[in-house]
């Protein structure tokens, strides 16, 4: 039975989906299926890292900042009703957040490049949050572009020679089709929040960001990435069941992904990258 855990494609995909998926299913009635991304972000943190949280490596501040996102977007959902509170804080939250997690990594450069490298970051990570924020309200296109991001931002982090950051994308696109899924069977949307936006946006961005910085993503790759949320928002057939719905949201925002995921097979690692 170790074996099978060993297995990436278990560690990475199968069982984040089914972790999220039945959380999803327990928490639909709550309108807390959104907790479905951080179960799946939890499991694959769980192979790949164990409960070290020692030394504070960039990727173990990655795992944090995924967690705390989920807190943080639970504690938004409760307090605050959606706007422009959450819509401007959320992203700045993010934007800081990133600062900190690479910290070490550029406070190695030159002030210059580090200057250019953290705000370039920070406004990557800030305005990926706010276009996933913006879905939050819709739980079906904000379901199709976690989808979209998890699966794009690990295909794209695997392109990109870093297969355990692939590993962790890919979960959070798993945690993304469980809680598509579950809105699928049942015929009927669910509530996605803070919740869910935060933590799936803060975490893929961060990762992406993590692989450019660590193994040479080609930085046009990792802007590519935008173009997933950004797809999400493409007409639906509205007056469709809700499942198909769901399928022409994925292919719009798995579709959308494939420019960074030629960008960082061809040009990723090599000079001027």
């Amino acid at each position: 039975m170790g074996g099978l855990f060993d297995h990436p494609a278990v560690q990475g995909g199968v069982a984040p989906f089914i972790v999220a998926l039945v959380v999803a299913i327990l928490l639909q009635r709550f309108n807390l299926a959104g907790f479905a991304i951080a179960a799946a972000f939890a499991t694959v943190a769980y192979f790949l890292n164990g409960m070290a949280l020692e030394p504070l490596t960039v990727t173990r501040k990655i795992i944090l900042l995924g967690f705390a996102a989920a807190a943080v977007g639970f504690l938004a959902d409760a307090l605050f009703k959606p706007g422009r509170v959450l819509a401007a804080g959320l992203p700045v939250i993010g934007a800081g957040s990133a600062v900190w997690a690479f910290w070490t990594v550029l406070a190695q450069k030159p002030i210059g490049e580090s200057a250019l490298l953290g705000g370039g970051i920070a406004f990557y990570v800030g305005l990926m949050i706010a276009m996933l924020g913006a879905l939050q309200t819709q739980p079906v296109r904000a379901g199709g572009a976690g989808l979209g991001l998890g699966l794009g931002t690990g295909g794209m982090a695997i392109l990109g020679a870093s297969a355990s950051y692939g590993l962790f994308g890919i979960a959070l696109g798993a945690g993304a089709g469980a809680f598509l899924l579950v809105q699928m069977i049942s015929g009927r949307s669910t509530a996605a929040g803070a919740l869910y936006a935060f933590p799936a946006a803060l975490a893929a961005a961060l990762l992406g960001a993590g692989v450019m910085l660590l193994a040479q993503l080609a930085w046009y790759a990792l802007a590519m990435m935008l173009l997933v949320p950004a797809a999400a928002f493409l007409p639906l057939p509205r007056k469709r069941p809700l499942w198909l719905q769901s399928v022409v949201v994925s292919l719009y925002t798995l579709a959308a992904a494939v420019p960074a995921w030629v960008f960082a097979w061809q040009y990723s690692g090599k000079p001027g990258g």
